[in-house]
């Protein structure tokens, strides 16, 4: 099926290239990195995870939301999942790559990656991370490209293929939650010491991920002959909604815990993302922007009206994708390293080869994605 990616419209071949062009750039930046260090980017002693760690949290949690359509179609037999659920699949592909891409880039030397193979440590998170992320890219590559071919050939999916589905739901909530234990088991970063640490993760996973396959399903529409089908996109944004409102009442209860019990510890954090700490508000601007966006959300969300009708669901679901983009992949793990154990605020801002290389990690990922959806749809077309 590899050939239907070579073929298509002059729209297609100049969106590959745009993409190309940002890869081209990202690459180059990480070459420049790679002979200079690290030093060139904004992270430093207090501040030793920026950018690429903030990007890396929050894909993962793209790629685990693809668990919302494939539980209730696989396990439930919920029809009307069935058109989209290969979408869902590719889009998990996709994000873990784009995870991979971002911790290769944070090592500085992407040599270090043996030290993983080499040496494993079964008592570091890192480790156990690094499998069940390898492992979810793996599962889902083998069940949405066998379950397609066979859709393809118009027979049933092979028999082998079916315990690995039932693996990767568990295994989609497990790459999330040991992501969330990297911060949950620090005990010297107060912001991130919390026990609904992993909660808070898959509650925003598991609204901006079906939230962007919402936006993506708009675009196939849009731009071939395939629909993933109404009923399948109300379904998903009402899962968005519930996601979207627990998610919300998680960062709330940090409030609550930090403010009520008045440990200056805990309120720092929260007072530099919202308020500044002792002059310095870089990200209080952004974090604002979360909230009025997150309040945009939940009111085209809740209303049935609004949710139901596509105008306004698209407005919704681009509200709830940047505001859990600017909650977890901005805001959250900057905010972790400030104050500092002197108690000392120390500033984070990443430098433009950052910003490049980021760039050029999401256009690879937005690469993939568009040759499996361009593989995807036109295997659907055929089979319709």
């Amino acid at each position: 099926m590899l050939e239907r990616a070579l073929t298509g419209s002059q729209r297609y071949y100049r969106w590959l290239m745009f993409l190309l062009v940002f890869v081209g750039m990202g690459f180059a930046a990480y070459l420049y990195q790679l002979h200079n260090g690290l030093s060139v980017t904004g992270m430093s002693r207090d501040v030793s995870w920026g950018f690429y760690i903030a990007q890396f949290t929050f894909f993962v949690g793209v790629a685990a939301s693809a668990v919302m359509v494939v539980l209730p179609y696989y396990l439930h037999n919920v029809k009307v999942f069935g058109r989209i659920t290969i979408l869902g699949e590719f889009l998990a592909v996709a994000s873990v790559t784009i995870c991979l891409l971002f911790i290769i880039v944070d090592l500085g030397k992407p040599m270090r990656l043996l030290n993983v193979l080499l040496y494993p440590t079964p008592n570091s998170i890192l480790f156990w991370d690094m499998i069940v992320l390898n492992g979810y890219l793996f599962l889902n590559i083998v069940i949405g490209w066998n379950v397609l071919e066979a859709e393809r050939k118009g027979v049933h999916y092979p028999d082998w293929v079916k315990p690995l589905i039932y693996t990767s739901i568990p295994w989609a909530v497990s790459i999330h939650t040991v992501t969330a234990f990297l911060y949950a088991g620090l005990p010297g970063r107060h912001y991130w010491l919390t026990a609904i640490m992993a909660a808070r993760f898959l509650a925003s996973a598991f609204a901006s991920g079906p939230a962007l396959l919402i936006l993506l399903a708009m675009i196939v529409k849009k731009y071939s002959k395939f629909d993933a089908g109404k009923e399948a996109i109300d379904k998903l944004s009402q899962i968005v909604t519930y996601a979207m409102l627990i998610s919300i009442f998680f960062v709330a209860l940090e409030f609550f815990t930090a403010f009520y019990s008045n440990i200056p510890s805990h309120k720092h954090s929260l007072e530099y993302l919202f308020v500044g700490l002792e002059g310095h508000k870089n990200l209080v601007p952004f974090m604002w922007m979360f909230v009025i966006l997150a309040i945009v959300a939940i009111v085209l969300l809740l209303n049935p009206k609004t949710r139901t009708n596509e105008k306004t669901l698209r407005i919704a679901c681009i509200s709830v994708f940047a505001s859990m983009w600017l909650e977890k992949g901005l805001g959250l793990v900057v905010a972790g390293f400030i104050p500092n154990p002197f108690d000392q605020v120390r500033e984070y801002a990443p430098t433009i080869p950052e910003l490049t290389i980021a760039f050029g990690v999401w256009a690879t990922g937005i690469l993939v994605l568009t040759i499996l959806y361009k593989i995807a749809v036109s295997v659907k077309e055929e089979v319709a």
